[in-house]
């Protein structure tokens, strides 16, 4: 497999089933991606290793999921220059998930984190596939199929609306 350029990291296993969507869209565009567990709370030590190193391994964007306080986007943001995506993640132990949100959303002036969606990894890995192809043109091409696909399929439901009518489709 080629370095990955795209590191996504999660608070915990638990988070695998969300952020796996990540994994799979970076996979349909052919991105190169490694996948990993770094608690902020549980290894703080593996999260400053793992943000400070990033860089210098070739990671061009991190993607960091975290539920409940959420601290592990904006952690591994103040210890790298790279762009960091967050996703908030509902977990077992989450205020409706709205805590996640705002612990991601919310960071001060100088730690940016573009911030994603509740559970909304895919968004995460297609924002990630985006920032690495501004130096990648092949890369655009096969993002630009992948939007391509999503409008074909947008078309089909209106053809099968117009055909069947709402009252078939509910």
């Amino acid at each position: 497999m080629s370095t990955p350029l795209v590191g996504i990291i999660m608070g915990s296993q638990s988070d695998l089933k969300v952020m796996s969507k990540a994994a799979e869209i970076l996979e349909k565009l052919d991105v190169p991606f490694e996948v990993t567990v770094v608690s902020a709370h549980r290894t703080p030590h593996r999260m400053v290793e793992y943000a400070s190193a990033a860089d210098a391994k070739g990671l061009k964007v991190i993607i960091a999921g975290a539920g409940g306080a959420a601290h592990l986007p904006g952690m591994v943001a103040s210890l790298t220059v790279l762009p960091v995506i967050g996703v908030p993640v509902k977990s077992s132990n989450s205020i409706d998930g709205w805590d996640s949100v705002l612990s991601i959303l919310q960071m001060p002036a100088g730690v940016p984190v573009a911030t994603v969606a509740l559970d909304n990894a895919a968004n995460a890995g297609i924002l990630a596939a985006q920032i690495v192809a501004t130096a990648d043109d092949k890369l655009k091409k096969r993002i630009a199929g992948y939007k391509k696909e999503l409008e074909q399929k947008v078309m089909l439901s209106v053809e099968a609306l117009n055909e069947k009518g709402y009252r078939e489709l509910i």
